[in-house]
């Protein structure tokens, strides 16, 4: 199994990133963003004009989003649940299979041809029990991953429009920006907002 902080790390550095076609004229006074006008038109890669760019920080972000400790905490339980799960069938079988070599000499031939097969229909069923369980723990994290995915980018969606930011990105080791100006760094302000928003939608509040 993979875990969902690497997964979910790939998946924001591929983009958490939204361009909208509409161009906002907010300017920025509430969060620290830069504005492509500001910048000399012939600077090489980039195109003057109404843009804005922020970025955030991946690992802070799920680091302190008290949703993705929830989420980490579910696939933890749920794979504790299932090694368990595993653990008590594999100990039954081996169980078995010494009680057998223990008794399968006062046995006839037929009976221990007959156990030996029960035994190894069981050795296939545990088998196909640690596939059915893995597979099951994989589409479990796939689908809170895409549900955290998901929470994310619909809020960093919202906080572009409102803030009039065109684009948002990931910034963090091993991505392949190098350098990125502090001042364009949402990431505390995104953090507040997510845990608000995810504070405000549980069910006893």
């Amino acid at each position: 199994m993979k875990n969902l902080s690497v997964v979910l790390n790939v998946v924001l550095l591929i983009a958490v990133a939204f361009l909208y076609i509409d161009k906002f004229s907010g300017n920025g006074s509430e969060t620290s963003i830069m504005s492509l006008s500001d910048v000399n038109a012939d600077t090489p890669g980039i195109n003057s004009g109404e843009l804005t760019i922020a970025y955030i920080n991946s690992d802070t972000l799920l680091a302190k989003y008290a949703f993705y400790d929830e989420i980490n905490e579910l696939l933890n339980q749920k794979r504790t649940q299932a090694q368990n799960q595993f653990e008590s069938r594999a100990r039954s079988l081996q169980q078995e299979i010494e009680s057998f070599q223990r008794t399968v000499d006062g046995m006839t031939i037929n009976q221990a041809r007959a156990k030996e097969e029960e035994l190894i229909q069981k050795r296939e069923n545990l088998q196909r029990l640690e596939n059915n369980l893995g597979q099951e723990l994989m589409a479990e994290e796939n689908k809170l991953t895409n549900e955290l995915y998901d929470v994310i980018a619909d809020y960093l969606a919202i906080y572009g429009k409102e803030k009039g930011i065109n684009i948002i990105l990931t910034y963090t080791k091993g991505s392949g920006v190098i350098y990125a100006d502090e001042g364009l760094d949402i990431t505390q302000d995104a953090i507040k907002g997510l845990n608000e928003r995810h504070a405000a939608s549980r069910p006893n509040n």
